[in-house]
């Protein structure tokens, strides 16, 4: 086991360096080609994105959205891991297998794609929460999910931001932030970051015929990579709250 451990925090490391690290060059340039993919995308697809990504919110903070597993508990860091790479697997399947049939039926059905991946996204990160122990009924809980979706899909800047509010989510000065701060308006800034992430590719979706090749294959990356920021948020998560239990003697 402490093999294991020692190999997770060299990937926790690696996966910190990545998180921090500046803007390049190409991304710079991609994200001016990105604005000039919004000009031409349909007016109603950024609608509905907008309202995909409100509802979503609204969905996760009210906690009547989606099912809540039972968190696993007395499980090893290896076996949480081995649950949660099973959890990718099935659903990233699930993402192509829908990727593909929306984006088989052209303009009408690629639209129709947003707000279902979106489902398949939060649902896997309640999911993947239960089975690193945290309970998502708990308000904070799910703003942490928010957060690992933000982190996932967002630009340079804000993905700095955002890790750190994630690497020190337990603290309880930032759970009182959290609660009193938070609120129904941060969906805008979840749009706008989830929209320029996502827009080219599934501008390529709509294609009819060609979508469907591209629909599943996005899809199934969107998972993958989604799976890799919430295995390694909650990996961070679980070592820190372990340390700080050895460092506060019980009372």
């Amino acid at each position: 086991m402490n093999n294991y451990r020692s190999e997770v925090e060299e990937e926790l490391e690696s996966w910190a360096r990545k998180m921090n690290r500046k803007s390049s060059v190409v991304s710079r340039a991609a994200k001016k080609v990105q604005n000039r993919i919004n000009n031409v995308i349909p007016e109603r697809v950024h609608k509905v994105v907008t309202g995909s990504i409100k509802t979503m919110v609204q969905g996760v903070l009210a906690g009547n959205t989606y099912a809540v597993k039972v968190p696993e508990q007395h499980l090893s860091l290896r076996s949480r891991d081995t649950l949660a790479n099973h959890s990718i697997q099935t659903y990233k399947r699930i993402a192509a297998v829908e990727g593909a049939g929306t984006g088989a039926g052209g303009i009408l059905l690629g639209i129709a794609d947003f707000p279902l991946l979106l489902s398949i996204k939060i649902k896997f990160l309640f999911d993947i929460a239960s089975i690193y122990g945290f309970d998502a009924k708990q308000f904070e809980e799910r703003v942490f999910i928010l957060y690992i979706f933000q982190l996932a899909f967002s630009s340079d800047e804000t993905r700095k931001d955002v890790y750190e509010r994630i690497q020190n989510w337990d603290q309880s000065s930032l759970q009182k932030e959290v609660r009193e701060t938070f609120n129904e308006h941060d969906w805008k800034s979840f749009q706008l970051e989830y929209r320029d992430y996502i827009d080219f590719p599934k501008l390529l979706q709509m294609i009819p015929g060609f979508g469907a090749i591209v629909g599943a294959y996005v899809n199934y990356h969107f998972i993958d990579w989604l799976g890799e920021t919430a295995i390694n948020a909650y990996r961070q998560r679980l070592i820190q709250l372990e340390e700080h239990n050895k460092e506060t003697p019980a009372e």
